[in-house]
């Protein structure tokens, strides 16, 4: 009688729906059969790197919930690739138009309550959140009149401890212009450099899920955020959940940014899409309950 259908590398046909089924409920990332290749390494590393020699008794130990070997499969399967002032034309609309409008729409500096609030979801190793706060010290000419808050969001547990330590080398700083590097980065040896204190206080982080809806739940009145190259990682069903979850978090009139290969349209009718001179936003409407 013939054996269960591999692919060689130890995981069986059954075995590979089997994960990725359960990793789907957990976290609503899907992974198709096109990445099975993949998914089939990171899990054998877990598994290596567990006290358990099979998949079958380190399975049945992850669906005990033991949250430990969850991050620890979540931190191996998901990608975290970024670097300073990626599609940075979004941060240039950020500062020329919506940021303004939010200033507006809330009253101008002088009446506003609170502060402006700005979450990166997912934030991976910082590039991106420590890239709001710099435009805005260099460019925005409101910055000494507001108060401003950003924060950093993401699910996986390494990377957020990277951006905690905000150290960085040659490629994610290749963007930044020399005399912001000299600036606002301290040399820490090995051709890297470390966000000064300073930057690095006034960004908040957080291990979150977008798909978390309880947990979503923790953030509201936000008047922008960016949530970029994370949808295209869900299925029709977790993109929704997570569209209605980053609706929940903005203020009635706050703006979403998502990477340039997304469109809201194709997940959910509750945005309204804005064309800004430098592409597409989407906007929770104004009275939106």
């Amino acid at each position: 009688m013939a054996g269960p259908a591999t692919t060689g590398t130890g995981l069986s046909d059954a075995d590979f729906v089997r994960f990725t089924e359960y990793f789907y409920k957990r976290t609503g990332i899907h992974f198709t059969t096109g990445k099975r290749y993949f998914v089939d390494k990171r899990v054998e590393t877990c598994i290596r790197e567990s006290p358990y020699d099979t998949f079958a008794s380190w399975f049945a130990a992850l669906r005990m919930d033991k949250p430990d070997m969850l991050q620890e499969l979540i931190n191996q399967l998901t990608v975290n690739e970024t670097y300073f002032l990626r599609e940075d034309y979004q941060f240039d609309a950020m500062l020329s138009t919506v940021l303004p409008k939010t200033l507006a729409a809330r009253g101008g500096p002088a009446r506003m309550t609170g502060p402006v609030k700005i979450l990166s979801l997912p934030c991976s190793t910082g590039e991106e959140p420590y890239s709001i706060a710099l435009r805005l010290l260099e460019e925005w000419d409101q910055i000494d009149h507001v108060d401003v808050e950003i924060h950093g969001a993401d699910i996986d547990s390494e990377v957020l401890a990277k951006a905690a330590h905000a150290s960085y080398g040659e490629r994610s700083l290749s963007r930044v212009p020399k005399p912001w590097v000299n600036k606002y980065f301290t040399p820490v040896g090995g051709g890297r450099f470390q966000v000064d204190e300073g930057i690095r206080s006034a960004v908040t982080l957080h291990k979150m899920n977008v798909c978390d809806t309880a947990a979503m739940r923790a953030f509201r009145d936000f008047d922008v955020i960016f949530c970029r190259n994370v949808l295209i990682y869900f299925d029709e069903l977790s993109s929704r959940r997570a569209a209605e979850n980053l609706y929940g978090a903005l203020r009635p009139g706050g703006y979403l940014f998502l990477g340039h290969s997304e469109s809201m349209s194709r997940i959910s009718p509750i945005f309204t899409p804005t064309r800004l001179p430098e592409g597409i936003v989407y906007q929770r409407p104004t009275g939106a309950k």
